[in-house]
């Protein structure tokens, strides 16, 4: 096996940061232990990834009595400068979006990631 099909397998499109914000965006009471299971990555990795989402204003944390709540600011910019233009609403409603489902079973999470 060449050393170019074998690091093909290896990457994807969307980093960690992206597939947290989406799990998020889903279930906006998600517990990170469960976020870090369905993604594949440690826990500790993904409370350090909300603490950047937090930092960044893309997500605020809300403590309702022992969980948390998060809810997403779809207005903000991506970070890097050649999709600066775009809202991470745009991401988040590209994966959240689906065509099979009528509007009037939009959940709240997808609602939100269009607002």
């Amino acid at each position: 096996m060449s050393s170019s099909s074998a690091r093909g397998d290896q990457w994807t499109f969307l980093t960690n940061h992206a597939r947290v914000l989406l799990w998020i965006a889903r279930d906006p009471e998600v517990r990170l232990r469960d976020v870090a299971a369905g993604i594949g990555i440690t826990e500790r990795a993904v409370q350090i990834i909300v603490a950047d989402l937090e930092a960044a204003g893309y997500l605020t944390r809300t403590r309702v009595g022992r969980r948390n709540r998060y809810t997403i600011d779809s207005t903000v910019a991506l970070r890097h400068p050649s999709e600066a233009d775009h809202p991470v609403g745009d991401l988040l409603g590209a994966f959240l979006h689906r065509e099979d489902t009528p509007e009037s079973a939009v959940t709240e999470p997808e609602a939100a990631a269009r607002s």
